[in-house]
């Protein structure tokens, strides 16, 4: 006869979400105000339950939170780390699965949701839960992968120039880059395509080649056995 464990305390399932941005030359969070108790008007990350009966697995979980908490649908979304205990969460033992998003500025203008606050990762966020702690792992997981990936392009919206791409790589990695070295590397990577006829004017500038990422890559990361 198989144990009857029904009657044994069922732990709080969520998923939460690090959604990732870069506006004004720096790394963004996106968090929402929450509605409900507990932390009821505190900023936090989008999250929310597990769907038994909807959600095929916790990616499409988080993915559905993302959509309908945010309006936004990520280009790159990744599972991070599970995060649990008895004191995360003042309800009760609890596990998120938390996952982290990477998206161009123009999509959150796109989405023109005025719920969302972005905030500077690099300086203390006061968010409740472990939040915080969440959105440290989850920079430090973008900022290592970046120095030998195409993470960043993600960053980068549709379509973007050269010089605008390693102005991101530099942001994540905290230091400029060889223009040299780094146009090698993405050379090496073949991960973009020129758009044909499509150029962006600055200033007194030649107009730059605009690229974007091939299909082959936007579903799946290309790495590097080197780091820039």
């Amino acid at each position: 006869m198989k144990p009857d464990h029904t009657d044994l305390p069922q732990p709080i399932c969520t998923v939460d979400i690090v959604l990732l941005t870069v506006r004004d030359d720096g790394l963004m969070v996106a968090t929402l105000k929450r509605e409900h108790a507990p932390y009821i008007g505190r900023s936090a990350l989008p999250g929310g339950y597990i769907h038994a009966d909807e959600d095929a697995n916790a990616f499409g979980a988080a993915m559905r939170v993302i959509r309908d908490k945010t309006g936004i649908v990520p280009p790159y979304l990744e599972q991070l780390s599970t995060f649990s205990g008895p004191t995360r969460d003042p309800r009760g033992w609890s596990v998120s699965i938390v996952h982290y998003a990477l998206v161009p500025g123009e999509l959150i203008a796109q989405a023109n949701n005025a719920s969302v606050q972005l905030l500077p990762v690099d300086r203390p966020l006061a968010l409740p839960f472990d939040h915080e702690l969440m959105v440290r792992t989850a920079v430090e997981r973008l900022r290592n992968k970046s120095q030998y990936s195409s993470l960043p392009c993600f960053l980068a919206g549709e379509t973007f120039t050269l010089p605008q791409l390693q102005r991101i790589y530099e942001l994540l990695m905290g230091e400029p880059l060889n223009k040299v070295s780094f146009r090698r590397k993405i050379t090496e990577m073949d991960m973009l395509e020129p758009i044909e006829g499509g150029f962006e004017t600055a200033g007194a500038h030649r107009p730059a080649q605009l690229y974007r990422l091939k299909a082959a890559f936007r579903q799946r990361l290309m790495l590097l056995e080197r780091g820039l």
